[in-house]
């Protein structure tokens, strides 16, 4: 399914140890870009946090912020964790070592120091397991909302596509009507003229006119590039960046198309055109 890169979710979940929630943004980026608001004592986990967005997306800016609400610490007793401490208080003392001056440690300095202090009756383990799944919850929301936008993205797409496809057929089905009126106009302007020219060079002079009024390889080109982007919105996976490929290419196609046109209709068919591959490239940078 085809899916945006621009999206939001959020999800929250209440404990007795405390509330948490997750809310996740994502814009349209050329790379995945993942930026984190964690508190303090989840910092450790970002690293598991951008491993779950590698393996889910592949394209995309995402601001990702968790909000954490403890219980009430007045009713909780706090313990001191000892292995953190002592290497603390480790660290301290070499530091006293190699600087003389320093001045004592402030035990409220130290008690705020993350990883002392430990909540007793709280399971660490628990609340970093709760918001590790909140977050797996929030990114599987967030997935299902871009898959949302970009089924409505692809329909915006597929009805520029049959415009475009339909202007072909219209200038295909013109063309030899183009070519014969175009070579009548230079026989008339020529007899008018009661110009005594060769018969081979007006014989060259209708040629190059017919040659330079064919546009029919532009157009079968674009029909294969309407084709080979509707293909590509059926593929899984990421097309974002194949599509603003293909949107070059047929972008390509209508200026040599308006370059070659001869009469007004045509270039009015290259400019409507321009202006539809112009609307689905505007669109395409919002699919991953």
């Amino acid at each position: 399914m085809t899916a945006s890169m621009t999206a939001f979710s959020r999800q929250e979940a209440v404990y007795d140890w405390g509330t948490i929630s997750w809310e996740v943004r994502s814009v349209n980026q050329r790379y995945l870009e993942p930026n984190f608001r964690l508190p303090e004592n989840f910092r450790e986990l970002e690293f598991s946090f951008r491993d779950v967005l590698r393996k889910k997306l592949n394209r995309g800016k995402l601001e990702c912020q968790l909000r954490f609400q403890a219980v009430d610490k007045a009713s909780t007793s706090l313990t001191i964790n000892p292995t953190n401490a002592q290497a603390l208080a480790t660290a301290v003392e070499t530091l006293g070592t190699w600087f003389k001056d320093l001045d004592p440690a402030n035990p409220l300095d130290i008690l705020k120091w993350p990883g002392i202090l430990s909540e007793e009756g709280t399971e660490a383990e628990m609340m970093k397991k709760a918001v590790v799944e909140l977050f797996n919850k929030s990114v599987d929301e967030l997935i299902q909302v871009r898959l949302r936008e970009g089924e409505q993205l692809k329909e915006i797409i597929e009805q520029r596509l049959d415009a475009i496809d339909a202007i072909v057929v219209e200038v295909q089905a013109k063309l030899p009507e183009i070519i014969a009126a175009q070579k009548q106009n230079l026989i008339d302007k020529l007899e008018a003229a009661k110009a005594d020219l060769d018969p081979m060079r007006v014989e060259a002079e209708i040629v190059l006119l017919a040659q330079k009024a064919d546009v029919a390889e532009e157009l079968d080109r674009l029909a294969t590039h309407t084709k080979e982007v509707r293909r590509q919105l059926q593929q899984k996976g990421p097309i974002g960046r194949r599509l603003d490929f293909l949107m070059q290419e047929l972008n390509r196609e209508a200026n040599t198309l308006s370059s070659k046109s001869i009469v007004v209709e045509t270039t009015q068919s290259a400019v409507e055109l321009k202006v539809l591959i112009e609307q689905m490239r505007e669109q395409i940078q919002n699919i991953e």
